[in-house]
């Protein structure tokens, strides 16, 4: 099946995949070929790619997204305003912005900034996830 995965700065993905793995408000749901039409929303989290069936879960692509919507018919379109692949986060950075957001949402006087500190809290707890997915790969392809 053919997967778009489009970003507001572009596109990260428009290729044939077999598997497909994408946060929903009610679970992470698997997209295979043939897959019934669906419309739901992605919540943020970590959507997987497999490209091929013989892959194993080692050639996974992991993306670090905030959420969006799911489209699937003939195709799986993906519309998320951000989608981080795993290779472009530097854990370093993502660790530092995650303690910047802990301290402002401690800091947070009203609703809308703790809302806001939160986003930023989930963002980069997610792309921490993300990052140490590619290293405990890389640390399976060394053994």
């Amino acid at each position: 099946m053919k997967l778009e995965l489009i970003t507001l700065t572009g596109a990260k993905i428009q290729d044939d995949v077999y598997e497909v793995m994408v946060p929903t408000p009610t679970g992470t749901i698997a997209l295979f070929p043939g897959h019934m039409p669906l419309v739901t929303l992605a919540v943020p989290g970590v959507i997987s790619v497999r490209r091929k069936r013989s892959d194993g879960d080692d050639k996974l692509e992991h993306f670090a997204s905030n959420g969006g919507v799911i489209e699937v018919g003939q195709n799986v379109r993906i519309l998320v305003d951000e989608a981080d692949h795993a290779d472009d986060i530097q854990e370093a950075d993502a660790r530092k912005a995650l303690e910047e957001a802990q301290a402002l949402k401690a800091k947070a006087k009203d609703r809308i900034a703790l809302d806001d500190a939160q986003a930023m809290v989930d963002r980069q707890t997610t792309r921490l996830k993300v990052a140490e997915l590619r290293r405990h790969h890389r640390r399976q392809d060394k053994l």
